[in-house]
């Protein structure tokens, strides 16, 4: 794409300003570093557009306190301030969904299941509803890989969704079927990786 112009023009019917603003289906996957972190930069220009983001954190455990969090929870609260940027939302799925009660007993893989499920069927609704601008479903080839959401179902509703949302999705081992209908897809292939050499994760690089 020399100079950001598209090297094919696709004889669809629609205008220039109509194909430029579609929504996009975005996929950040492979075994490198930097998949969340891509999807979250996203989050941040979409703020500065004043786009309403939804991030549904999935896998994650609630304890881990990334940096992305701090920042884009405190630019939703800047905009509910001043009126700067767009709305923030961000929810984990380790920690409860914040539409229904908080996961309780005991740590098993099943609980897990039915707490990405939840996850998923309230995206659905949001979806339905034209709710967010963004959404960043972080970890979510998990779940899909792991058999806890129907991947065919994910697929259906991300191709058919109303509107302009746009949605990212990050996570190893993508299903073909998610990457088949995305829009743009990208891989992460780690070349080194400080973990190699025994070094430990760090603050201001891990999180």
């Amino acid at each position: 794409m020399p100079q950001g112009k598209p090297t094919v023009v696709p004889e669809d019917g629609l205008t220039t300003r109509q194909r430029r603003n579609r929504a996009v289906l975005a996929v950040h996957t492979g075994r490198g570093k930097g998949k969340s972190t891509a999807a979250f930069g996203l989050a941040l220009r979409g703020w500065n557009q004043g786009w309403d983001i939804g991030v549904f954190q999935f896998v994650k455990s609630a304890k881990w306190k990334v940096g992305e969090e701090s920042v884009l929870t405190r630019l939703g609260q800047l905009h509910e301030e001043t009126g700067e940027g767009g709305p923030v939302e961000w929810h984990k799925m380790g920690s409860g969904w914040s539409w229904t009660r908080s996961s309780e007993g005991e740590d098993t893989e099943a609980r897990h299941a039915a707490d990405a499920r939840e996850g998923w069927e309230e995206i659905k609704r949001r979806l339905a509803g034209e709710r967010h601008d963004l959404y960043v479903l972080d970890e979510f080839a998990y779940p899909m890989k792991w058999g806890w959401v129907d991947v065919d179902d994910v697929v259906a509703t991300l191709r058919d969704r109303p509107g302009r949302q746009h949605v990212v999705i990050t996570g190893r081992d993508a299903d073909p079927r998610l990457i088949e209908v995305a829009d743009l897809v990208t891989e992460m292939t780690k070349i080194k990786h400080p973990m190699d050499a025994g070094q430990k994760g760090q603050r201001g690089i891990e999180w």
